[in-house]
């Protein structure tokens, strides 16, 4: 009788109503496991041995090279980019900066040898706001061409999309093939996504600086994962501001000058919406950094 009326609730389960037992109400986001998961992993896919999930437990090192530029959009369309919890930064409203970075990551096992797994590229918007009076900076858009960035992102909060990024090189040797790390100095840096080219940016180098202009702010982010149960659908599993916990954050031969910065429309896309109206410095440099935490606020 009881195995009956198990295998009826699961039926009914997957036609969306109950028999015979009441309804199961959504764990909650400390909930833990009665029996505890066989299959292994941190992220997608869980799996026997738990190696074919996309991101590893935690401690992440990155290392990368950033070029970018600050910019000025509209104080109205970085207000409606914000969500409850920040308010926009009366200081200067309208603020960011675009930033792209060409990465290279490491988890516990040496992963640099693995250059198709380890090496990946973004684009990223970051945006000045407070949360409770202090200043931070808020990232409404990311793109990157790599799954397990992807999924790296989403557990902290990043709004990660897949995108092709692809920005100037410097090389540790004097070439006509490549610019010089330098006054002078100029790089160019790419976004497109979905076939469609979404931002550019060149910038031109002048003199050096302590450190890059685009993280002297805590960053926040949004985690948020929907429920698909019906009734459920405004009611998601997870949804909260965290602030990004970078350790031993790094920089070296960091350089500020000129730039230009576009968005480009797209269907389906709304950083256009977020449009330059006017540009400050263009900065390239290298930084590193390791994660091993996450504080939610």
């Amino acid at each position: 009788m009881e195995k009956n009326l198990q295998r009826r609730a699961v039926l009914a389960a997957m036609a969306g109503t109950t028999v015979g037992i009441a309804a199961s109400t959504p764990a909650g986001a400390n909930a833990t496991p009665a029996t505890p998961e066989r299959l292994k992993g941190y992220t997608y896919p869980l799996s026997p041995r738990g190696v074919a999930n996309l991101a590893g437990k935690p401690q992440w090192h990155y290392v990368g090279d950033a070029v970018g530029v600050e910019f000025w959009t509209s104080p109205e369309a970085a207000a409606a980019s914000l969500p409850t919890g920040l308010d926009p930064d009366p200081a200067n409203p309208g603020h960011g900066y675009a930033v792209f970075i060409d990465w290279q990551f490491n988890g516990a096992t040496d992963d640099y040898l693995d250059p198709p797994f380890s090496q990946y590229s973004e684009f990223l918007v970051l945006l000045d706001a407070q949360w409770q009076g202090t200043p931070v900076a808020w990232c409404p858009f990311i793109w990157v061409d790599n799954d397990a960035s992807l999924a790296r992102g989403w557990v902290q909060g990043f709004p990660k999309k897949m995108g092709s990024i692809r920005q100037t090189r410097a090389f540790a040797i004097d070439s006509p093939a490549a610019p010089t790390v330098g006054k002078g100095g100029r790089f160019a840096a790419v976004m497109s996504a979905g076939g469609r080219r979404l931002a550019e940016t060149t910038v031109t180098l002048d003199r050096t600086t302590d450190r890059l202009p685009a993280l002297t702010r805590p960053l926040v982010n949004l985690r948020h994962f929907p429920r698909l149960s019906a009734g459920q659908h405004d009611n998601p599993a997870v949804h909260e501001l965290t602030m990004s916990v970078l350790a031993n954050l790094k920089f070296a031969n960091t350089w500020i000058g000129t730039g230009e910065l576009r968005f480009l429309p797209a269907p389906r896309e709304e950083l256009a919406d977020l449009t330059p109206r006017r540009v400050g410095v263009g900065f390239r440099g290298s930084l590193s950094y390791t994660v091993n935490d996450l504080r939610i606020l």
